[in-house]
């Protein structure tokens, strides 16, 4: 990273999952969380504390936040929902601030439009969190692809495993089970996986065809007996959405209180547990929410370049990485964000594998993309080098 004269400060718009995280990238590459807006005062005070913002800079709407004007921070990171991302943008623009968006940029055209319009008026510096370009694994590959190691790529096939309990949780029961709320899946849920797409090809589509339903999360497919909560339901332990399983689960898991269990409860205890499944969103029964959103789809892309692909996001899997496979004129490489297995067509008829790890174990679904794509923008922010 570039030598900074001083910490990029940063004001954090959403202290959710994401926001809280974000933070944490911010601290880690040099920078300050010098103030935050969130409505929930439990998440807005943890975050507060937890990054030193004193109480008269931790505010319960970013409006107010705005209010204060310009020179408050160098830049904010809007981690609000999905559909509250262009007010914040359009303001803070105005008002001379760098922003980091969560993806995705907006659900609809004009919003995003009105985005694009206002930092370009303002001439401040803008990014939308796709994180995986960042990551190394995807470094390596566009590496191994530029070297022609499989000649010429002619497709792609690519695979996003939310994995069932995760759909149950974030696209059923949660905050983006309907496209009304939030947005399309494919918007909320996918839209890295269609800008990585474009990345790694480097190209854009010149074509695009998609089908996608919601087949299973309906009311006619629930099981016989089922009550309205998963606390109170007799098929409950036979049930793979079990929500008293899941979350009960993620008791004394520091990595899982914080997510999913913290969507449900700022506290991690047996009580308020209880208290979140008998009384919020999380507990209701699967075949009895108002979501909306499909929980299968497929994308067929034909690019500039000669390039197709397709990509498949599916709700019906263990929750693991993504896995990508592409063809090339003289071999194939496989990835499933970990590894590359490169198979070479011109060693004989029995094509050579040749396997590259690019981390040195395990990691999730962003990898250190969240991390990387925060090093690129606070550098960006404290050079002025887009």
């Amino acid at each position: 990273m570039a030598t900074r004269a001083r910490p990029v400060r940063v004001a954090v718009l959403g202290a959710g999952i994401r926001g809280t995280e974000f933070a944490r990238h911010i601290r880690r590459s040099g920078g300050i969380v010098v103030a935050l807006a969130e409505p929930d005062q439990t998440r807005r005070d943890r975050l507060g504390a937890e990054h030193a913002v004193p109480p008269e800079s931790r505010y319960d709407d970013w409006r107010r936040l705005a209010e204060r004007g310009p020179g408050h921070a160098d830049a904010v990171v809007i981690t609000t929902q999905d559909a509250e991302h262009a007010g914040p943008c359009e303001r803070f623009a105005e008002l001379g601030y760098h922003i980091l968006c969560e993806k995705p940029m907006a659900p609809t055209e004009p919003d995003a439009a009105r985005m694009a319009a206002a930092v370009e008026r303002a001439g401040v510096l803008f990014a939308v969190c796709h994180t995986l370009r960042y990551r190394r694994y995807t470094r390596v590959l566009t590496e191994l692809l530029a070297s022609g190691r499989i000649g010429r790529v002619m497709s792609v096939q690519h695979l996003e495993p939310v994995g069932w309990w995760h759909f149950a949780h974030s696209y059923v029961r949660g905050n983006w089970r309907r496209e009304g709320l939030s947005s399309s899946l494919l918007m909320a849920k996918c839209c890295h996986d269609l800008d990585w797409l474009g990345y790694v090809i480097g190209s854009r589509p010149r074509r695009v065809a998609s089908f996608g339903r919601l087949s299973h999360f309906r009311a006619e497919q629930r099981p016989a007996g089922a009550a309205d909560r998963c606390q109170d339901c007799a098929a409950e332990p036979g049930c793979p959405y079990s929500a008293t399983r899941l979350y009960r689960q993620c008791l004394g898991d520091p990595p899982l209180e914080h997510w999913p269990l913290g969507v449900l409860t700022p506290v991690a205890t047996e009580r308020a547990l209880a208290l979140a499944l008998a009384e919020g969103p999380y507990g209701r029964c699967v075949y009895g929410c108002d979501n909306d959103v499909v929980d299968h789809q497929v994308v067929a892309l034909d690019y500039d370049n000669g390039v197709t692909a397709t990509h498949t996001v599916t709700a019906f899997t263990e929750m693991t990485e993504r896995k990508t496979r592409i063809f090339g004129t003289h071999g194939r490489i496989d990835g499933d964000g970990y590894q590359l297995s490169v198979y070479d067509f011109r060693v004989g008829l029995r094509a050579a594998s040749e396997t590259i790890t690019t981390y040195p174990e395990r990691v999730g679904p962003h990898g250190d993309g969240d991390q990387a794509l925060v090093n690129a923008f606070l550098s960006a922010v404290a050079t002025g080098d887009p």
